[in-house]
């Protein structure tokens, strides 16, 4: 969305698309799970009035237009790129098939998962960690607007520290919410390490991958900075 105050920037789009490049160039396997906030909230719908389920599938439809969006952004700068949904929409992406997206990764494509989970009640978060179990990744990369997990929130309070590593038990019993209970659980049951960072910044995603000191860790002690 970047500046904007709905849809798709598309300069913010190459930015993130030629960020990804710079990591798949070095080899790296990378598939991507797109939220749909920029242009509908599931949850938000649903506090207005509007049925959950029903919300919640128009949300995952918001994640599909980001993921085909994203998908020209690479594919505009020549990276291989294949989306796939969880709800089927055969003309526009590929039904999700966990054996045939291992395959894409293999093959140097970018996979971008799109529609959620597929299921209303669930968000891109679980979905995230979901995937990530599925095709055996070797952590998950969650891209926010701020650079880490915070013991309370910065913007209310300027004494707020920010942690450099967290277990993933810390964050359940701390309520820190960076993302939902459901989605923690299932890293910390397969092992999975979260880096939460700050996508805003330009070089970020490569730091990140590359095991620079950027953000925060979930899956090691609690140390805060």
């Amino acid at each position: 969305m970047g500046s904007l105050g709905y849809g798709i920037d598309p300069a913010v789009v190459q930015g993130i698309a030629q960020e990804v490049a710079e990591v798949v160039a070095k080899g790296i396997q990378v598939a991507i799970v797109v939220g749909g906030g920029n242009i509908f909230r599931g949850v938000k719908a649903a506090s207005a009035g509007m049925d959950r389920a029903t919300a919640d599938y128009v949300g995952m439809i918001a994640t599909v237009m980001n993921a085909i969006t994203l998908q020209d952004a690479l594919e505009q700068i020549g990276v291989p790129t294949r989306v796939q949904t969880a709800i089927a929409m055969q003309e526009v992406a590929e039904p999700y098939i966990r054996r045939k997206a291992i395959r894409h990764l293999e093959l140097n494509r970018v996979v971008i998962f799109g529609a959620g989970s597929g299921n209303p009640f669930f968000t891109t978060d679980t979905t995230a960690a979901l995937r990530a179990a599925e095709i055996d990744a070797e952590g998950i990369f969650k891209a926010t607007k701020v650079d880490g997990i915070y013991d309370c929130d910065p913007h209310l309070n300027p004494e707020a520290r920010r942690y450099k590593t967290l277990t993933y038990g810390h964050v359940l019993t701390q309520d820190l919410r960076v993302m939902d209970s459901t989605a923690i659980a299932l890293c910390k049951e397969n092992n999975i390490p979260i880096i939460v960072f700050d996508l805003t910044v330009q070089g970020n995603i490569a730091r990140a991958v590359s095991g620079d000191p950027v953000g925060t860790f979930v899956g090691g002690l609690c140390e805060v900075s």
